[in-house]
């Protein structure tokens, strides 16, 4: 497979960019000065591509530049920066990193679930600060007696209900459709699941049907009780509907871990201390970001060795009619 022409959208980690480098001819993307050249030279013979979130779009006009391009690897389980769709259209098949991180994610949401609640950043800087001398930390929230409603009830989805489950919270959920093998309550709509919990935890992914799902009547059907988690996707929130919201009282607060224009984050969120804020880091552990890497390689090993993708994604062509 060395005579392979794999090329990469923008930097990868360590472990990508060597895995591919091993096995195949490897043609990183330059900067954005050298790349028209770089597609007109090198288009033409690239077969496969490797890219992540962060990374220019895949879209129809750079696969119009790729002709011959089969497959394109992602790294990460969302794949909003790839137009998924128009490469089905073309044949080209598109993969993903799932279930690799699925646990890591969902350990991350309890995490930013308690952190939120009970205030655990604000708690540390409060000792840190030298306030505890003049007194305790305030009182806070608590997940007793809440219920959870899951935006989004796929492998990560589930994984993070099974863990509010361990922790006594009862859980509903909200989805393209309900799901016949789950035991959890189903509400139609965003609203209706809002209306009937107190936590809300989205993890649905990003695209144009999930854009600005959780908008201000979800956040005022939450309550001023009400607790937003988003370990999904930026887009899925209207950021600027959760900010009113904040200030108003709609609802008592918000934990995120990704947002609509990372890494800028509204400067209206940065300031308000009760809002628990995480850089994007729901599967940055070294586990699970190796296991991500090689996933991504093995989809691109597996596809040049005629075994055919690993993990595809939905639209993806695959299997072909025979």
């Amino acid at each position: 497979m060395k005579g392979v022409e794999v090329a990469t959208t923008g930097p990868m980690m360590r472990l990508v960019a060597e895995g591919l480098d091993r096995q195949f001819t490897l043609r990183p993307f330059p900067g954005p000065e050298g790349l028209d050249a770089f597609l007109a030279e090198a288009g033409p013979r690239i077969r496969g591509l490797a890219t992540s979130g962060g990374h220019r779009r895949v879209d129809a006009a750079l696969m119009d530049r790729l002709p011959n391009l089969e497959v394109i690897a992602n790294f990460g389980v969302g794949y909003d920066t790839v137009d998924a769709a128009e490469a089905g259209r073309r044949g080209i098949v598109v993969t993903n990193t799932p279930d690799v991180l699925t646990e890591e994610v969902a350990d991350l949401a309890l995490g930013l679930i308690l952190a939120t609640i009970r205030q655990l950043p604000q708690a540390d800087r409060y000792l840190r600060a030298g306030k505890w001398l003049g007194g305790p930390f305030p009182l806070t929230a608590t997940l007793r007696g809440r219920k959870a409603g899951i935006i989004g009830l796929g492998r990560i989805g589930k994984a993070i209900a099974r863990r509010l489950e361990a922790f006594g919270v009862p859980v509903a959920y909200t989805g393209r459709r309900r799901q016949p093998d789950v035991p959890y309550p189903y509400h139609a709509t965003p609203v209706e699941l809002a209306r009937a919990v107190d936590l809300l935890v989205a993890v649905a992914p990003g695209g144009a049907e999930t854009h600005h799902l959780v908008d201000a009547a979800v956040l005022a059907a939450l309550g001023p009780d009400g607790i937003l988690i988003n370990v999904g996707r930026g887009s899925v929130v209207d950021e600027g509907a959760l900010v009113e919201a904040l200030r108003a009282g709609t609802i008592l607060t918000a934990g995120l871990d990704v947002y609509e224009d990372e890494p800028r984050v509204p400067a209206a969120l940065v300031a308000m201390d009760h809002v628990v804020l995480l850089p994007h880091v729901g599967s940055a552990s070294v586990h699970t970001r190796d296991a991500m890497g090689q996933l991504a390689v093995d989809n691109l090993v597996s596809w040049f060795s005629g075994k055919g993708p690993l993990t595809p994604v939905a639209e993806t062509p695959w299997p072909r009619p025979a």
